[in-house]
């Protein structure tokens, strides 16, 4: 660090050089709002923060800038349907990444440093771009649910009158409020990003194709009414995907995630403003620029093979592998060709399940053993 202040002093503006490094840090303490607050080290400004008795809404708003502290004070029942977007976020980002050399690493300990997903966060990596996807999209559904819900008291269902209905079917029930969702989670988690910074254009370009994915995938579900179910009429509503589908989607985007360079000059957008994909084109100049719901990302991935303290990965020593699969999670690929390690475990499960009226599942005991094969 001495020697990039020394850099900075003499050769460039240190606010260039640093921003990229503290953005990570600063912006995403909102993560931390699903850990307990006893767990977390976070120190953080609490100004502007009262009228809250309930002490674990407290210790979570100081999380939060004042931005996002406004934004959640005003919209009642937001805080929760935030906190609980986390937890979907983590979960999902774990579940697509299970069987990856990165798989996703989660700490319930933040510093000032190192948030949530640790310190990969400091580099424009593709992992970074689908951390900042998913967890942004996790925050449009869990606000668009909550709304159709009444668990927040500023929104409700979504109009479902925007359009006709059909010759069989007519608007009805309550739709899911993607467009509150969106428009939420772009105030809420956008206000961290402030200039125009790379990194903060990054992060933007990748929070929107985040929230984009929820709209785009946006379904008509109906309910047939009619004497004896025969669906005279059909009632419709607008759904929400299932927040696994929108993990799978945005899964696919990061493995066509578009590398970007950073263009200073910017070109204007048809509105006479400025949007973040304008400041940047493609690392490989044959390539087409990435879309509003392309991942972008500045920086190529380390392997993942090894310990790298500098970005908090502990390497696939360990990791269990599949000796028959050619794919990531294969043990020629997840080992890095280290070779691994085979061994009998004993498994104990429940099994042969029946249904007894009314109202208990009794099941068995089985027992057998598996191979499990582990990276050296």
């Amino acid at each position: 660090m001495k020697l990039e202040w020394m850099f900075c002093v003499f050769l460039l503006p240190c606010a260039s050089l640093l921003a990229r490094k503290t953005t990570a840090a600063a912006n995403s303490k909102w993560w931390s709002v699903a850990i307990p607050p006893q767990e977390t080290n976070e120190v953080t400004d609490t100004a502007g923060i009262d009228g809250t008795s309930d002490p674990s809404s407290l210790n979570r708003l100081k999380l939060l800038n004042k931005s996002q502290r406004k934004t959640v004070k005003t919209n009642p029942g937001s805080l929760q349907a935030v906190a609980a977007a986390v937890t979907l976020a983590v979960t999902e980002c774990r579940y697509q990444f299970r069987l990856r050399r990165w798989d996703c690493p989660t700490s319930t300990k933040t510093t000032g440093q190192t948030s949530l997903f640790g310190k990969i966060l400091l580099k424009g990596f593709r992992e970074t771009a689908f951390i900042y996807a998913i967890t942004t999209a996790a925050v449009t559904h869990s606000v668009a649910r909550a709304c159709s819900e009444g668990s927040i008291s500023t929104c409700s269902c979504a109009d479902r009158n925007k359009g006709p209905s059909g010759d069989d079917w007519e608007w009805g029930g309550c739709s899911d409020n993607a467009v509150y969702g969106h428009r939420f989670a772009r105030k809420f988690v956008d206000s961290g990003e402030r200039g125009k910074d790379s990194r903060n254009l990054m992060n933007i370009h990748n929070n929107e194709a985040g929230r984009r994915t929820i709209l785009g995938e946006m379904r008509q579900e109906c309910k047939c009414h009619g004497m004896s179910g025969s669906c005279t009429v059909q009632t419709c509503w607008m759904r929400l995907p299932s927040f696994r589908a929108v993990g799978a989607i945005l899964k696919d985007r990061f493995d066509g995630a578009s590398k970007v360079l950073y263009s200073n000059n910017g070109s204007p957008s048809r509105r006479g403003r400025q949007n973040p994909s304008d400041f940047f084109e493609p690392a490989n100049p044959s390539h087409k620029m990435p879309g509003s719901r392309d991942l972008v990302y500045f920086d190529d991935s380390p392997d993942f093979c090894e310990r790298n303290t500098r970005y908090g990965t502990v390497g696939t020593v360990g990791r269990i592998c599949n000796n028959t699969s050619l794919g990531m999670d294969g043990c020629d690929l997840m080992c890095c060709n280290r070779g691994y390690t085979s061994e009998e475990e004993d498994v104990r499960e429940r099994c042969m399940c029946t249904f007894k009226w009314c109202c208990v599942v009794q099941c068995m005991e089985c027992q057998y053993q598996r191979t499990v094969n582990r990276c050296l």
